[in-house]
């Protein structure tokens, strides 16, 4: 049975969670394997909206086992505020499992986060300041605090200790600020152990053995491919792998276990945070993007930068992560419109540029190249066959096809889990 990747192939926010909630009632696990609480999944499941952040949307389906794998990093107070918001709602969480060796956010990765990102000035990333960058810094710096290392009170205090020696000598000597003592950490992440206790386990193991014996595993990227470390429009990225290549690293499972990779696009573009953005509206056509999209962050509330489709985007992505299937989301966010705008490449200095520049001097400067297609005017929300969309929103959906590099299998035609129309299975 097949392991499945989902990615955002934009900048984020494209709607990942529907598509998990698309599948849910077919998959036995949900694995979220990078990021943590800076990205936001939002499902509405009979009119009730639910907004995730470091949790795998899954956990919202009867039945499917939710995965926190090693990839991921964890503010624990975070997870416990949403889980308990989501018992208080009558969700069931005991089904979820939690890696060993997922990587733990603390105070003073937040502190860190903050001040140095307003250090940065002009050149601020925009960050979330919830310490995900700091904690995936130390992981690589390896005096990173692991889960497993909650379990062991000598080796947490040692680790603490390691870790605040050099930044504690930032915090006061660089940015003016008060040092951060280690019991005050200790004290804090000890207070989380017996009730994380339960849900750890070697993740990796179970998971392969879940395919093993057949099960249907889905692994849910947070952020999205523009966003990934290596290949996003750095450094205006994440901290982590968020395309499909970090499924395996991020999960312990093997790349030749992964059968199908679904990318999500919105039927537009949208953006969070500083860095090149080709085909971004400032004026009226954006901010009517933003009101009709509701295109305000699930985390943060930031309004989101918004955009006409960028079909080189979508190419990069399908090439990198070697995306199958995409799922388009938010096809009736542009019903009304007289005419619709794509960029299908860019001009860069004056010479056109089919494919997203490997300069990102070249890319900063990148002038989207449009070309217009017939909009709509029907109500699309209650369209649940192909053939149920108007002519001219089928043909925008066919022509977005031909140039993004991989087939449209599911489009989003409103915001409940469902309104979609489904044209090719995305598991068999």
């Amino acid at each position: 049975m097949p392991a499945i990747v989902i990615i955002g192939a934009q900048w984020g926010d494209e709607g990942k969670g529907k598509a998990t909630d698309l599948l849910g009632s077919r998959i036995d696990y949900v694995v979220k394997f990078n990021g943590g609480n800076n990205a936001g999944h939002t499902v509405v499941i009979d009119g009730e909206k639910y907004a995730l952040h470091l949790l795998p949307s899954g956990i919202l389906s009867e039945g499917v086992i939710p995965v926190i794998s090693n990839g991921v990093v964890i503010d624990i107070e975070v997870l416990f505020e949403e889980l308990d918001a989501l018992i208080a709602r009558g969700v069931d969480v005991s089904r979820l499992m939690i890696s060993s060796n997922a990587h733990v956010i603390t105070q003073y990765h937040r502190t860190l986060d903050k001040v140095t990102e307003r250090f940065l000035g002009k050149r601020q990333i925009g960050t979330t300041g919830r310490g995900i960058g700091p904690a995936y810094a130390d992981k690589i710096n390896r005096v990173g605090i692991r889960i497993q290392d909650l379990f062991d009170e000598n080796i947490l205090r040692q680790k603490v200790q390691g870790a605040l020696h050099q930044k504690n000598h930032l915090l006061v000597k660089i940015y003016n600020r008060r040092a951060i003592e280690v019991e005050e950490i200790v004290s804090n992440l000890l207070s989380y152990a017996e009730r994380l206790r339960p849900m750890v386990a070697d993740t990796a193991l179970v998971l392969n053995d879940a395919l093993d014996a057949q099960k249907i595993v889905l692994f849910e990227g947070g952020q999205a491919t523009m966003l990934d470390v290596d290949h996003g429009t750095y450094p205006f990225v994440t901290s982590s792998n968020s395309t499909s290549g970090g499924a395996s690293t991020g999960s312990g499972i093997g790349p030749n276990r992964i059968d199908r990779v679904i990318g999500i696009v919105k039927a537009y573009t949208t953006r969070v945070g500083a860095g090149p953005f080709p085909t971004e509206l400032h004026g009226e056509d954006g901010e009517w993007l933003r009101q009709k999209g509701f295109e305000f962050g699930t985390t943060t509330g930031r309004p989101r930068r918004t955009g006409w489709y960028d079909a080189p985007i979508a190419r990069y992505s399908a090439r990198i992560n070697g995306v199958t299937d995409f799922v388009m989301t938010k096809l009736d966010v542009l019903s009304g419109l007289e005419k619709i705008p794509v960029c299908v490449a860019y001009s860069v200095d004056g010479v056109r540029v089919d494919e997203v520049p490997a300069s990102q001097s070249d890319f900063h400067h990148a002038v989207p190249i449009y070309e217009e297609f017939d909009g709509w005017q029907e109500d699309i929300t209650g369209a649940r066959e192909f053939s149920d969309l108007p002519q001219k929103a089928q043909d925008y959906v066919l022509a977005i096809e031909a140039i993004s590099g991989a087939r449209i299998s599911a489009i989003g035609v409103g915001p409940g889990r469902e309104a979609i129309v489904v044209r090719h299975d995305l598991i068999n």
